[in-house]
């Protein structure tokens, strides 16, 4: 951008000159040599200007032209949050899009029986994953990832071969409330970054090789290398 904004600002600059250049040619006959010389300068030095812009953006790949011609999205507004179950409580009832909903349902069969800070915590894994280039880039598409095989998810309710029948609607209803503040921006202050979780029951083989990053209720959350999870 830095590249385009410094030509345009160099060819206005010269064309201001250009214009100067030609209307001394226009007040004074005897000076009209100079000015001529002076005006054929500022076209060639124009010529120039133009013809490194034109090198420097064909020499660009198409996908970096794309990016300097898109305009960035607005990031969310960071929500401010309490992790408390009685400050939910207060919070309107939510319902959302299918992005929503797979993650409300994530967190009711994941971490229903956490505390509150357990379930944001769950909530975190699932949106640093969708960040991370190792894995699909929807909330819908990390949670049900692997769920064609039969315990062989990322995330077990997803594959487990139960049926997601939703019984304890005030559980529900608290976790709906979380996905939304997630989804909206809520701050990822409980893991550091965290992308795998278990429980104090089972100790997978890749736990000991992932750096834990909190204990919160009974899971337990560890970050996946940098040298394998690299940020979108």
């Amino acid at each position: 951008m830095r590249l385009l904004t410094t030509g345009v600002q160099g060819a206005l600059a010269l064309l201001f000159l250009a214009g100067a250049a030609f209307a001394e040619v226009g007040t004074d006959e005897a000076t009209a040599p100079v000015a001529a010389a002076e005006a054929q300068a500022i076209d060639d030095r124009l010529a120039s200007l133009f013809g490194q812009e034109s090198a420097a953006l064909g020499a660009m790949k198409q996908t970096d032209l794309d990016k300097l011609m898109t305009v960035p999205e607005a990031r969310p507004a960071v929500v401010e949050v309490a992790y408390d179950r009685d400050w939910l409580a207060d919070l309107p009832a939510q319902r959302g899009d299918a992005e929503w909903s797979c993650l409300a349902k994530a967190l009711y069969f994941e971490a229903r029986g956490e505390p509150v800070r357990g379930q944001f915590a769950v909530a975190e894994v699932i949106l640093n994953r969708v960040e991370a280039l190792e894995y699909p880039d929807s909330i819908c598409d990390v949670v049900h990832q692997g769920s064609h095989r039969k315990n062989a998810c990322q995330f077990s309710f997803a594959c487990d071969g139960r049926p997601e029948t939703i019984r304890e609607k005030d559980a529900f209803l608290q976790v709906g409330k979380i996905a939304a503040l997630m989804i909206s921006g809520a701050p990822r202050a409980l893991t550091d970054g965290a992308t795998h979780f278990h429980t104090n029951a089972v100790r997978p083989r890749w736990a000991s090789k992932f750096p834990r990053t909190a204990t919160i209720g009974s899971h337990r959350f560890y970050r996946q290398p940098v040298r394998l999870a690299t940020s979108r």
